[in-house]
């Protein structure tokens, strides 16, 4: 089966990323990394908001606390506040490498999940410098082995909480293991070695199915359990980068997307590249879970 996402918003973000879904105000967060943005969309009235931030933001919870967010910004951990601006660090990441916080998603007990991405200079190549890692609700940081990874995405939890999803996009691989207090068992989820696009971020529905978001193939598809395409969200912009299921009854999916890296001829055939995307779909997703942790 195959569908089509239709534009909601031309948000013309540079890198759309980490959306999100707060039921509790009934809107959509996500991030245009390169801006150093964090948005906020209403669909109910169309009503955005656009918070600066003090450096790229890669990803982000929601809190218990609706007024905080948990933020991976590009060099650490912090909790913002919404409502008077309020930033308190927690934690620097992988403080002098050659990397990035990138895609991070919270697991079904509260915790914080994210991967790091190399940022190549100097024209070298790209390389597996990056790692996964864990933030507690007591705010222990722990990295997790899974790694080395070039560019992590894809962090995404089974209904149960027993398996995570994650992948090095460099390698064009999804991958899975078994999650709980440890991690094992990894293996390979998906493979897109021999297709057009490269495995960004996902999101996971009611009954198991993984959404991920293809960079370069324009399109979303959802893999079953075993990892078995069977449908696919066709989106008229060739870098959508992550999906999460929103609306009243979770059965509207949002897609963030890109103009980086675009020529100027593939922006004046893509001209809402780097807008969002919508669908409603025959599933339903999951209420994304909030950070356990509390500011101190």
């Amino acid at each position: 089966m195959t569908l089509q996402a239709s534009l909601v918003l031309d948000a013309h973000n540079t890198l759309g990323e980490g959306v999100t879904w707060c039921p509790r105000s009934q809107s959509l967060y996500w991030t245009d990394i390169h801006a150093s943005v964090l948005w906020r969309y209403r669909p109910s009235d169309g009503n955005t908001r656009r918070w600066p931030m003090p450096e790229r933001l890669a990803s982000f919870a929601l809190c218990e606390d609706e007024n905080w967010l948990l933020l991976g910004l590009a060099s650490g951990l912090a909790f913002f506040h919404l409502e008077n601006g309020q930033l308190i660090r927690i934690a620097d990441v992988e403080s002098g490498l050659p990397t990035r916080l990138n895609d991070g998603a919270c697991d079904r007990q509260g915790r914080f999940v994210f991967g790091t991405l190399h940022e190549p200079v100097c024209g070298e190549a790209r390389r597996a410098a990056g790692a996964f890692y864990r933030l507690h609700a007591d705010l222990k940081l722990e990295q997790l082995p899974l790694g080395p990874v070039a560019i992590s995405n894809s962090i995404a939890f089974s209904p149960d909480g027993a398996t995570m999803y994650y992948c090095d996009s460099f390698t064009r691989t999804v991958h899975r293991c078994s999650y709980g207090d440890s991690v094992a068992d990894a293996c390979m989820h998906i493979d897109l070695t021999q297709q057009r696009g490269e495995p960004d971020g996902s999101a996971v529905d009611s009954e198991g199915g993984l959404w991920n978001a293809e960079w370069g193939a324009g399109r979303v598809v959802r893999y079953d359990r075993h990892g078995k395409q069977d449908l696919v969200i066709e989106v008229p912009v060739c870098q959508p980068t992550r999906v999460a299921f929103g609306g009243e009854r979770l059965n509207t999916l949002y897609i963030t997307s890109a103009r980086d890296g675009l020529s100027a001829q593939a922006l004046a055939n893509e001209p809402h590249a780097g807008g969002l995307f919508a669908i409603e779909v025959p599933f339903t997703g999951i209420p994304e879970p909030r950070f356990a942790g509390r500011p101190t």
